[in-house]
């Protein structure tokens, strides 16, 4: 046992809390628990699970994660810090290599829309001048002729004529004849946009997105395999923070209503096991969980208030 894993167990037996007690306060499985108190940290499921479930376990126990980290930063793995620099400058140096092109793709859009609204209009021209052309080639109804007695082409029966299309048109315009009335078509209203949920910013492991036309915020994690998270607000308040373990009913998915916040902020341990959902809608990861396993995700909600 280490002197950081007996410092632990002090405090924990000095509380009156079982390793089952423990279990259930800090979601963390009885034989991590076992191991951290043992100093054995090749039980964890990563090394960088070791500081989160050592500062997990001795705010439950009632003592500062940071003074232990100082006091016994000999005995803690490192994690995965030395990874960090060489994959950060991997990414940077495939940002140098694509900056040409993204402006190239973020240009592309605009010309397209250019030309279309450019060929829009030179279809709706070319209909006009053919319309216009059309009307003003239409030959005129020819005018009297004069000298020409009109009276003369007319049927010798024209009185009979007009007075049978009278009565025709009485009896067409009975009374009887009823009138229909006009029916109003109904108007489709517009339907409410779809949310939006884009990426503002990204550094490294560090991502912020932007959640956009809908009236709630529901948070989902799930979990494919392992995976330690905390979800906090912006304040830092937290709504859970544990393990998730694929399988477990229980343990398996957290959800969270954050309607009521303005930001989220999330923790995830393992990405590669973890999937996100905002209102039953699956976010991808902005970063690859093949170049930061853990990362650090801040959503901001931009409520509708129409």
């Amino acid at each position: 046992m280490t002197e950081l894993g007996n410092r632990l167990k002090e405090a924990r037996i000095a509380k009156g809390m079982s390793l089952d007690d423990l279990q259930t306060a800090t979601k963390i499985q009885k034989r991590y628990l076992v191991g951290i108190e043992e100093g054995n940290y090749s039980v964890m499921p990563g090394k960088f699970y070791v500081r989160a479930f050592i500062k997990q376990y001795a705010e439950v126990v009632g003592l500062h994660p940071e003074e232990l980290f100082e006091e016994f930063k000999s005995e803690i793995p490192t994690g995965m810090n030395e990874d960090i620099p060489e994959k950060l400058s991997r990414v940077q140096t495939r940002k140098d290599i694509s900056g040409g092109t993204s402006k190239f793709f973020e240009i592309l859009p605009k010309v397209l829309i250019a030309v279309f609204v450019v060929g829009v209009f030179a279809v709706v021209y070319y209909f006009y001048v053919q319309f216009s052309g059309n009307n003003a080639t239409d030959p005129a109804e020819p005018e009297n002729t004069p000298g020409v007695n009109v009276e003369n082409n007319l049927p010798e029966d024209t009185d009979e004529n007009n007075g049978s299309g009278e009565n025709e048109a009485d009896e067409g315009t009975g009374e009887d004849t009823e009138q229909e009335e006009p029916v109003e078509e109904p108007v489709e209203e517009p339907e409410p946009p779809a949310q939006e949920v884009t990426t503002a910013e990204t550094n490294g492991q560090y991502t912020t997105y932007e959640l956009k036309n809908t009236d709630k915020f529901e948070l989902k994690l799930v979990s494919t395999g392992e995976t330690w998270v905390n979800i906090k607000n912006g304040k830092g308040y937290s709504f859970f923070q544990g393990m998730l373990v694929a399988g477990d009913e229980a343990n398996s998915t957290q959800v969270v209503d954050l309607t009521k916040e303005e930001e989220a902020v999330l923790v995830i341990g393992n990405s590669s096991n973890t999937e996100i959902y905002i209102n039953d809608e699956k976010i991808e990861y902005a970063v690859s969980p093949s170049d930061f396993v853990r990362q650090d995700i801040t959503i901001r909600y931009v409520a509708d208030t129409e």
